[in-house]
């Protein structure tokens, strides 16, 4: 597993390898979404910083999990690398997750509570 991290900030963690990392995270439409979200009301990237892909931390590969399996609902996530789960594709190849290890600011929550 990989992380994005910018300026010194564990941003996500994706469950590929790393060229699918940093396929991923330097795509032209994963930068837009990381200019456009927020957290805490500023944009996750400002556009300019340096997008380090570096091997995962034992942390962040426990925080994927559990993200995975409360996604899930399945409580706790055992990772299979050897078969493909039913989020794959047609030609049965897996498909890589993402996990924001920030919080995002959700402007519908927002909204709601209004």
């Amino acid at each position: 597993m990989f992380t994005l991290e910018i300026d010194g900030t564990a941003i996500a963690v994706i469950n590929g390898d790393e060229a699918t990392a940093r396929d991923l995270f330097t795509c032209d439409g994963f930068k837009e979404d990381i200019r456009t979200l927020t957290v805490d009301g500023k944009p996750i990237w400002n556009g300019t910083s340096e997008l380090k892909v570096r091997a995962a931390s034992q942390d962040e590969i426990e925080e994927f999990d559990e993200a995975i399996a409360a996604d899930q609902g399945d409580g706790e996530f055992e990772p299979d690398p050897q078969h493909a789960d039913d989020a794959s594709d047609d030609e049965g190849e897996d498909e890589a997750d993402i996990v924001f290890l920030v919080d995002i600011d959700d402007e519908d929550e927002d909204q709601d509570e209004a």
